[in-house]
């Protein structure tokens, strides 16, 4: 079963993320918010440091390769850029981050806090992860669809 590690892994859109993606991948949590003790006791919690610090992206791919993950899903709004640029370092090692490529990233508005009944797809490659359908480009992350589907937002849970 593949590993998925999802960052800010302690919010409503965390957890409902990991609910459709269990029957498919095994989910590790990540935040670098608190995580309550009974949490970080468990395997499926870890505490990672913040976004903004300049060895970020080494203590993901550290901990990726430590507990065997596949999947890098960044939920923080100041965590995107960081990982969008060291996409092709994870990728030597067989990890996919699922947050668009830098020049991509920056054109694409960001829905910041989405309500719950906002629809999403979440894409590696343009397959969508929840359900397996390909999307039509090699988009990767978390994103919406307007209401004609063109205009794609990325979504995260704060900047």
């Amino acid at each position: 079963m593949k590993k998925i590690l999802i960052t800010f892994g302690t919010r409503p859109l965390a957890m409902r993320i990991a609910k459709k993606l269990s029957d498919h991948f095994e989910v590790l949590y990540a935040s670098s918010e608190e995580i309550p003790d009974l949490l970080l006791k468990s395997a499926n919690y870890v505490k990672i440091p913040k976004g903004l610090l300049p060895t970020y992206a080494h203590e993901i791919l550290k901990l990726s390769l430590d507990r065997q993950v596949d999947y890098v899903l960044p939920l923080g709004g100041f965590e995107l850029s960081p990982l969008a640029e060291a996409k092709v370092l994870f990728e030597e090692y067989q990890i996919s981050v699922l947050v668009p490529d830098k020049d991509i990233l920056d054109t694409l508005p960001i829905i910041e806090n989405p309500p719950a009944d906002l629809s999403y797809t979440l894409l590696s490659k343009g397959e969508n992860l929840l359900d397996g359908r390909t999307f039509g480009s090699t988009l990767d992350g978390l994103l919406s669809a307007s209401d004609s589907g063109e205009e794609l937002a990325l979504i995260c849970v704060a900047k």
